[in-house]
């Protein structure tokens, strides 16, 4: 599924210059731009991102947290959103208290309840989510690694960032394709490759942390999901080449 930027605008609910800063920022860039007459582009894995974010949004969550969330090595979506529920749900039990006391209210009645407009719960809650969100995923130093070296990056740093990260795992899709084994000279080249990537433009990748990558590409649902998108099975491709290098 592709979309131009008004048709994704008009499905999400968020507005053409949103999408423009939000691309500005690198929180959520095109699928990609057509060359021919510089459209920006989205597809399904754009949605993805872009519910996450709304998620977080109606949690009041900065768009810099945010950033930092989603871009960690060790977010946890799943995780994430079980915990978002629980966030909206205390939202929710607030709101609902307040309808309640409106209703009363209409009737003539006197709501004096010291408790009706106290916010503190959900807030605490919100923030001790927020630390332990930040000490989860943000306390390694592969993610300080990141957060440092990424913080100057231009949006045609990052575009350039994306399509040689496409380019990397387009490589591995066309030897899982031809039949070529994840053992093979070729396809471990290639995995050097994509290691040399990541330490270049985001943090030092050393075997440990590419081997526990390796394993995350088939784990984690949203990783499978969009790897496959190259090709089916080349996350697995990946995961297993990856296994192979660091065993060496």
């Amino acid at each position: 599924m592709k979309m131009h930027i008004r048709e994704f605008a008009k499905l999400t609910g968020v507005s053409v210059r949103t999408l423009h800063y939000y691309d500005e920022i690198g929180l959520l860039n095109p699928s990609f731009v057509d060359e021919q007459n510089g459209y920006r582009c989205y597809d399904e894995r754009s949605l993805e991102r872009m519910q996450e974010i709304l998620f977080y949004r109606e949690l009041d969550f900065s768009l810099k947290s945010i950033a930092e969330i989603l871009s960690s090595p060790n977010y946890n979506k799943r995780k994430a959103l079980i915990e978002q529920k629980r966030l909206l749900t205390l939202k929710k039990d607030r709101l609902e208290r307040l309808i309640k006391a409106l209703d009363s209210a209409v009737k003539g009645e006197i709501v004096v309840n010291p408790n009706l407009f106290d916010n503190s719960e959900f807030e605490k809650a919100r923030e001790k989510y927020a630390q332990e969100a930040k000490e989860k995923w943000g306390n390694t130093n592969s993610y300080k690694e990141y957060t440092e070296k990424t913080a100057s990056y231009t949006k045609s740093k990052w575009d350039m960032i994306n399509s040689d990260m496409k380019d990397i795992i387009l490589e591995f899709a066309d030897c899982m394709k031809n039949g070529v084994n994840p053992s093979d000279s070729s396809v471990q080249a290639i995995v050097k490759k994509w290691q040399e990537f990541i330490t270049e433009n985001y943090y030092l990748c050393n075997n440990e942390i590419l081997y526990g990558l390796g394993e995350m590409y088939t784990k984690d649902e949203r990783f499978r999901i969009n790897i496959d998108n190259y090709g089916n099975g080349t996350a697995e491709f990946m995961s297993e080449a990856i296994k192979v290098y660091c065993n060496c």
